[in-house]
């Protein structure tokens, strides 16, 4: 077993901007949750929006139609263009309110 050093720098782009779309090979940032759509594309979300109704209805969707105990990762029942609009307007609404999501 060979052990790796840990890297101290941060891969985030920059504070603030969320990397909200992400590729399945890549790592998920810390504070965002993967989901995967209708469509089998993975979005990541970030966690303090789950709490935006745009967002919250597409989760009361996928507890509908999945049930509360999917294994693996999280589906959402529609295509990932809308998850990504929701997940849009949920960020203006959140910079409008001053990011209190």
């Amino acid at each position: 077993m060979v052990w790796r050093k840990k890297s101290g720098s941060s891969e985030s782009s920059s504070p603030g901007v969320s990397p909200c779309y992400d590729d399945e090979g890549k790592k998920v940032p810390r504070g965002h949750v993967p989901v995967v759509t209708s469509s089998g594309e993975r979005v990541v979300v970030p966690v303090r929006l789950l709490a935006d109704p745009g967002i919250a209805e597409l989760l009361d969707m996928a507890a509908q139609r999945y049930g509360y105990d999917q294994p693996g990762l999280l589906r959402i029942p529609c295509a990932a263009a809308h998850l990504r609009r929701a997940i849009d307007s949920a960020l203006q609404r959140a910079d409008r309110l001053g990011g209190g999501v």
